[in-house]
């Protein structure tokens, strides 16, 4: 894995060692993708060389993972039940998937 920096100021894309943080105007790539990377037309491509290698998630990475996924699953829920009414013309659904006989 690599990490591509793009420099405004001087037109140019360094392109080296995986970051340790984010940063600003920096994007992760994957081993084949930072190999391959063209820069804009008129930029210049600093490639820090070294062996580019993917690296498989960490124990860490997928508890990060399912954190965020709990996190965003609880900030989505509503903070108050919404009012039931009981004056019901129709019977609730119960969803938009029902079992159709094949004899019918």
């Amino acid at each position: 894995m690599a990490t591509l920096t793009y420099v405004y100021a001087d037109s140019t894309v360094v392109v080296g060692a995986l970051a340790h943080r984010a940063e600003p105007h920096s994007y992760d790539l994957c081993a084949h993708h930072a190999e391959g990377f063209t820069a804009p037309r008129g930029w210049d491509v600093v490639h820090l060389h070294q062996e580019f290698v993917d690296v498989p998630p960490s124990p860490d990475d997928l508890d990060a993972l399912a954190q965020a996924v709990r996190q965003a699953a609880t900030e989505n829920q509503p903070s108050v039940a919404p009012a039931v009414s009981t004056d019901i013309a129709e019977p609730p659904r119960r969803g938009h998937l029902r079992v159709v006989s094949s004899e019918a």
